[in-house]
C-alpha cells in the first residue's frame, strides 16, 4: 500500500501462553474498531478498508492463533472455544470494550459467538459470511454419528502430520497463487496480500504463514441450538453482508437472519466470499452508513 499516513504498528499479547500478534492503526481517543480476518488468511488483509477508516476509530486487527504473525497451537488443535477466549482476552487486556467488531468468515463466526456470550461488550457487529456452514451443509453433516466424525478427523490430522508447508520457488510464483484463489482481486491487492501472508524459508523460499493445521475442523462443535441461542442474546446493532457470487447463502433468505433481536441483511452485488476486496467501495458505503445510524453507541 502507499499513502502519505504510516502504517499499521505491530503488537503482541498473550492468551493460552501463545504469543499473539495484533496491528494498531492509532488514533486511541477514537472508540474502538476490532478487525477479525477469515481463516488462513492475516491481518493485513484490512488495510485497505483499515486505511479509510482510522481517521474516525482507533482500529486493531489481531493475527488469530495459527494465522500471520501470531504463534502456532503446539498440538495442532484450533477450536472454536480458543478462539473466542483470545478475542475476550484482547478485549479485556486492552480495555476495548464497548468495542465494535467488524470481521469475515471464521473471524466472524467467532465474533458473532463471543457477542452472544459477552453482549455488553460490543457496540455493533459486522459480520461477512460470518455464519458458518449454510443449514444444507449442517443438515448433511449432522446425519453423520460421532463414530464417522472422529474417524475422519483423526485421518484428516494423520494427512496434515504427513504435509509439509508448501514452498513456492520465488514470491511470484506465491504471487500467482494468490491471484488463482481470487480472481476478482487487483494484482496490487493480490501482491500485498502475499508480501504479508508469506515467509521466506531459510533455502530462499516461500511459505504461506498460516499452520496447516487450522484446516482441519474439530468433530465436534457447539450445536445449532446453542449457537444459535448465542445469536439470540446479541443485543447491538448487527449487520449480515454476504458475496451475491458466494456459496454462503442469503440469511434473510434461509432463515438464520431471524435468530438476531437486531439485524440487517445486505448482499454486494459482483462480489465472492472476499467481498470486502471484491467491492471495496460498496463495502465501505454500507459499512459506513451503519456504523453512522447507531453512533451514539460509540464509546
Amino acid at each position: 500500500m502507499t499513502g502519505r499516513m504510516p502504517g499499521p504498528t505491530s503488537h503482541t499479547f498473550f492468551s493460552q501462553r501463545l504469543r499473539l500478534h495484533y496491528v494498531d492503526w492509532g488514533n486511541p481517543t477514537r472508540p474502538p474498531l476490532l478487525m477479525l480476518h477469515g481463516g488462513r488468511d492475516h491481518c493485513r488483509n484490512w488495510d485497505w478498508a483499515a486505511a479509510a477508516l482510522r481517521d474516525e476509530w482507533h482500529i486493531i486487527a489481531p493475527d488469530l492463533r495459527g494465522h500471520g504473525d501470531s504463534q502456532w497451537s503446539t498440538d495442532g488443535s484450533y477450536t472454536m472455544a480458543g478462539y473466542i477466549y483470545d478475542l475476550a482476552q484482547l478485549v479485556h487486556q486492552q480495555r476495548l470494550a464497548p468495542v465494535t467488531i467488524v470481521a469475515h468468515s471464521l473471524g466472524g463466526q467467532v465474533a458473532l459467538r463471543y457477542a452472544g456470550i459477552y453482549p455488553d461488550t460490543v457496540a455493533r457487529l459486522v459480520a461477512i459470511e460470518g455464519l458458518g456452514p449454510s443449514p444444507a451443509r449442517l443438515k448433511a453433516g449432522s446425519a453423520k454419528t460421532i463414530v464417522e466424525r472422529m474417524d475422519e478427523w483423526v485421518a484428516e490430522q494423520r494427512g496434515l502430520a504427513a504435509r509439509l508447508p508448501r514452498r513456492y520457488a520465488s514470491i511470484e510464483d506465491a504471487f500467482g497463487r494468490m491471484q488463482g484463489e481470487n480472481p476478482h482481486l487487483t494484482a496490487e491487492q493480490a501482491r500485498h496480500l502475499t508480501v504479508h501472508g508469506a515467509n521466506q524459508n531459510e533455502d530462499g523460499t516461500y511459505s504461506w504463514k498460516f499452520d496447516n493445521y487450522v484446516r482441519a475442523w474439530p468433530p465436534y462443535d457447539m450445536q445449532g441450538r446453542d449457537i444459535q441461542l448465542l445469536w439470540s442474546r446479541i443485543t447491538c446493532p448487527t449487520l449480515l453482508l454476504y458475496g451475491k457470487e458466494s456459496q454462503a447463502g442469503d440469511p434473510a433468505q434461509d432463515g438464520r437472519a431471524r435468530h438476531f433481536r437486531d439485524v440487517r441483511v445486505a448482499g454486494i452485488d459482483r462480489a465472492g466470499h472476499w467481498l470486502h476486496h471484491d467491492r471495496l467501495d460498496d463495502f465501505l458505503r454500507i459499512l459506513r452508513d451503519f456504523l453512522a445510524a447507531d453512533s451514539s453507541k460509540a464509546r
